[in-house]
């Protein structure tokens, strides 16, 4: 395994994760690592953040054991290889990441396509997978009546060539909005720059576009509706994997309500929820102790821990 320290290293009292690299593929993964201990919590983030979403998170359970938390490929300080960007591709350098460090038996945590892309990594590898933590995430195929109005013009927007283009690739409207309009707490300048750094061309946006162009909604696009449905099945009768999902309220931008509380509830085995308070959408900003403590009481709960 060829490891290096990234260049974007951080050790602080607050944050003692440091981030390293290791080659895949054709490119590189960047993580966050921090703890020691034999089962690796592995916290995956969406769109358009990166292992940043984490770093107030992490600390809550990087005394219990080892966690890591890895930047998607083409996001944070990760390689930006010359790909679609599509969902196959993303499944494709994180497979080669697991691989590439080795790690076997895991929990993971996912939020936004974060949880996407851990619930279709449960469902083709379940002997692999000891947990599931899940936040604000896509639990199940959408349709657009689902969506409120505001959130359904927005991703037709997106969806729509050229003018997703100009939204995301020129405007940059994912980085500039997203840490004041789906969080309960604007972000400081100090914050957002991390999540602002890896994108300073709109070549370098194409995956930031990528992820709401696949939003598995009126049946398409018809690869990740497949996925969707798979993993849905895969909630269903795993019941000797026990998962979390952590809810909030407070805000119009949540992924996750009532309604979708109720279907987990009834679809979704060995599942047990627990609320965090109110928070928007990306809910690691809002509420980053109330989280990172929920998930360390449920590993301790299920014996996932060292201690």
């Amino acid at each position: 395994m060829n490891v290096r320290r990234a260049g974007g290293t951080r050790t602080t009292e607050e944050d003692p994760a440091t981030m390293a690299t290791v080659d895949v593929i054709d490119s590189h993964i960047a993580y966050a690592e921090a703890g020691a201990g034999p089962l690796p919590v592995v916290f995956l983030h969406g769109n358009p953040t990166s292992s940043h979403l984490w770093r107030n998170v992490t600390p809550h359970v990087s005394g219990r054991t080892r966690t890591l938390a890895p930047d998607l490929i083409g996001m944070g300080a990760s390689g930006k290889p010359d790909i679609d960007y599509a969902f196959a591709d993303q499944v494709r350098y994180l497979d080669a990441w697991f691989d590439a460090m080795g790690l076997d038996e895991v929990v993971l945590v996912g939020h936004d396509w974060g949880g996407v892309l851990a619930l279709d990594r449960a469902a083709r590898h379940p002997a692999r997978v000891r947990g599931v933590v899940l936040l604000e995430t896509m639990l199940k195929p959408l349709a657009s009546a689902e969506l409120p109005d505001r959130a359904r013009s927005r991703f037709e927007a997106f969806r729509t060539p050229g003018v997703g283009e100009r939204l995301v690739l020129e405007e940059n409207i994912f980085i500039e909005t997203a840490f004041t309009g789906a969080v309960l707490n604007p972000l400081g300048a100090a914050d957002v720059q991390p999540y602002r750094d890896p994108y300073p061309t709109p070549r370098s946006r194409r995956p930031l576009l990528a992820w709401p162009r696949m939003m598995p909604i009126d049946g398409a696009p018809a690869d990740v509706v497949a996925r969707v449905t798979a993993y849905d099945a895969w909630l269903a009768a795993s019941a000797e994997v026990p998962k979390l999902l952590l809810t909030f309220d407070s805000s119009p931008t949540l992924l996750i309500g009532e309604e979708l509380i109720a279907w987990s509830r009834e679809h979704i085995a060995a599942l047990e929820i627990e609320h965090c308070g109110p928070a928007g959408h990306h809910a690691p900003e809002d509420q980053p102790d109330a989280i990172g403590a929920a998930i360390a009481r449920w590993l301790d709960a299920q014996g996932l821990t060292a201690h």
